[in-house]
């Protein structure tokens, strides 16, 4: 089996261009720097992890530093102080029933005319007290890539027939938003897709049948990205599952994941592993392989995570599982992981969904959509006429 898929890292946009130690940042942040792709040399990340665990000792001074990466991560995404929380202007349609689950398509307003697209999962009987999971997708592209492709519909369905309710959405530039013009190269995608995530848990959140105190998060590649930045400034995700992303060398091929300075200041150096940490004492699962930048989390960034919900009196909350033969993804083995650990952490019911003398979760039960049918807006159901035009600066 090849490690490095070649398609699939012109996937996630990793391309040599991208890829730069780094960059002249905003004047309007004193020292900031992007990093970019390798910034680093896996050396070089290990030796930086020292220099980050030397600023703390104590809890307090863990707690300290959370607050100063977070309020980082924000200023450098534009997003300090957070907006306004406009109306959502929440749009649901479409419902297709499945053995299990049900699909609708959905909509909301992140900001006033820039609607998130996605697809709502419920299990079939819901009695107003669900979990609820957020599932952001990589850079996978075409027209069924993004939330449209059949993995990431074996997620979404095979979580909500074990009852969580599951919310699949769009970044910039993909799936609906693409097809309806948007392009990801758009200056603003981290501040975009940063925010949509943010709005999405309130999107959730507002629905009758969840319970806004259990919400989880998992994603894949820049999803992954999503998911620990989420993770990381919103403190309503309860649980997370960043799938092959989480590297102290690496800091994302594109620019939505490290086109904005969140790492590097001349206030604090960070990196994703440390970002990743600020799940603590949350449940986390780092999914990792032997074929892509997380190689090295059974001996790089996971003790040093770990090391921090050891601190926080948590170290049974964080798990790794390392497939050092694969490559990236968020094939059926990863899935596979990822289930029984959201089984645990969000009291799942996996009765009639796992198997009892395998282990394995049963996707079999799945329908996979055409991407017709996923679409929000069509014909018979146009954008709205207030709706913003592709390529538009949002207002913040």
């Amino acid at each position: 089996m090849k490690l490095f898929n070649v398609a699939v890292l012109s996937a996630v946009c990793l391309m040599a261009n991208s890829v730069v130690r780094a960059q002249n940042a905003p004047e309007s942040i004193p020292g900031a720097v992007l990093c970019q792709g390798n910034y680093q040399t896996e050396d070089e990340a290990v030796r930086q992890l020292e220099r980050l665990a030397a600023t703390w000792t104590t809890q307090q001074d863990w707690k300290a530093r959370a607050k100063q990466i977070r309020q980082q991560i924000l200023t450098g995404a534009k997003l300090n102080p957070l907006p306004d929380r406009t109306p959502l202007n929440v749009i649901i349609r479409n419902k297709r029933r499945f053995k299990g689950y049900s699909v609708e398509s959905a909509a909301f307003e992140a900001r006033p005319g820039f609607y998130v697209y996605g697809n709502l999962y419920r299990p079939e009987k819901s009695d107003g007290n669900r979990p609820g999971i957020l599932c952001p997708h990589g850079h996978a592209r075409g027209r069924e890539g993004g939330r449209l492709r059949p993995d990431q519909q074996h997620r979404c369905a095979t979580l909500a027939r074990m009852g969580a309710v599951v919310f699949s959405y769009d970044m910039v530039g993909f799936g609906d938003s693409e097809h309806l013009g948007w392009d990801h190269k758009h200056e603003q995608a981290l501040t975009l897709q940063t925010w949509s995530s943010i709005r999405a848990l309130d999107f959730l959140q507002s629905l009758d049948d969840v319970n806004s105190t259990q919400i989880g998060v998992t994603g894949c590649s820049g999803g992954g990205t999503q998911t620990f930045l989420l993770t990381a400034v919103d403190d309503r995700v309860k649980v997370a599952v960043p799938v092959v992303m989480v590297s102290a060398h690496f800091f994302g091929g594109c620019h939505c994941e490290s086109g904005m300075p969140i790492h590097k200041t001349a206030r604090l150096e960070t990196n994703n592993a440390e970002i990743a940490a600020l799940t603590a004492p949350r449940p986390l699962l780092l999914v990792s392989v032997g074929g892509d930048w997380t190689k090295n989390n059974p001996k790089v960034e996971y003790p040093y995570i770990r090391s921090v919900f050891k601190m926080l009196g948590a170290e049974s909350s964080v798990e790794n599982k390392h497939f050092a033969d694969e490559g990236h993804g968020y094939q059926e083995s990863k899935r596979q992981a990822m289930y029984p650990f959201m089984v645990k952490h969000l009291k799942l019911n996996a009765k009639g969904v796992i198997d009892l003398k395998t282990g394995m979760f049963d996707e079999a039960g799945n329908t996979i959509e055409a991407v017709d049918d996923m679409r929000v807006f069509d014909d018979s159901f146009p954008m709205p006429k207030h709706a913003l035009k592709p390529g538009t600066i949002v207002k913040f």
